[in-house]
């Protein structure tokens, strides 16, 4: 299957899960408006702010379609409570099941695990997986723009806050950046990962940097394994920093939180 499938075939895969035709994948388009300064008091929101410039989001998942599964390589709530030890400012948990072996009970252990706020990445094409993130816990929510129309992701962000989460908007291309026209934003992220092939390109996600929203959290996400990496993405002007593979695999994640911020 050629690479510039993965993204398709994640999505078609949640789709036939939940038996979601591609006609039924969004609530009505978001016609409102919305103050993104409303989601200020947001666990995660007000987290990443509290750190601005250096706050770390890390991440537990089971596995991936380039890894395969991790299933005992370590424990989740084991490594969940040690990054909050070792000071993260937040949690990511991958739930996405088919390609990433992940789960929304997954997410409830971890957070119940370490107490951070946490983000759900899930791949969102239905409104149950919205409530699934809320009953589990998280307090906010990925929405890879790539998925969407302009008027479908502010209507799944609508959805989502209304259920009290904030969403994590996913970029990658600056075709991305041009849904978020019109709209406030709590936070943009730029994923050094490319989904649909999954190479790693900071130099890319770097350059978008200063077309994303002025008034939303800027956050770095993936393909973080050095400290030259952190270096590079803080002098870009990111304001958060989501890690996960670098972090699962080294056998010691505060000695490698310590090494990449400090």
């Amino acid at each position: 299957m050629p690479p510039a499938d993965i993204l398709q075939r994640i999505v078609a895969a949640s789709r036939q899960r939940l038996g979601v035709s591609p006609a039924r994948q969004a609530p009505p388009p978001f016609t409102g408006s919305f103050s993104a300064t409303a989601s200020a008091a947001n666990p995660f929101v007000a987290a990443l702010g509290a750190r601005r410039g250096g706050a770390v989001i890390a991440e537990v998942k089971m596995g991936s379609p380039r890894l395969g599964s991790l299933a005992g390589r370590f424990d989740p709530e084991k490594q969940a409570a040690a990054y909050a030890a070792a000071g993260a400012a937040a949690l990511s948990v991958v739930v996405e099941p088919d390609f990433f072996f992940g789960s929304y009970e997954l997410l409830a252990a971890c957070k119940a695990a370490c107490g951070l706020p946490a983000i759900a990445k899930e791949f969102v094409v239905d409104l149950r997986q919205l409530d699934w993130a809320a009953e589990a816990g998280a307090d906010a929510i990925l929405l890879v723009a790539a998925l969407y129309s302009a008027a479908e992701l502010a209507g799944w962000a609508g959805a989502a806050r209304e259920r009290g989460l904030a969403p994590l908007v996913e970029t990658h291309a600056a075709s991305d950046l041009e849904l978020l026209s019109g709209n406030e934003w709590e936070m943009v992220g730029v994923n050094n990962r490319d989904l649909r092939t999954f190479e790693v390109d900071l130099g890319h996600s770097i350059a978008l940097r200063p077309k994303l929203p002025p008034g939303a959290l800027a956050v770095a996400e993936s393909g973080i394994s050095s400290r030259a990496d952190v270096e590079r993405l803080q002098a870009a002007g990111f304001d958060a920093y989501l890690v996960g593979e670098s972090l699962l695999l080294c056998g010691n994640p505060a000695a490698k939180l310590g090494e990449l911020f400090g």
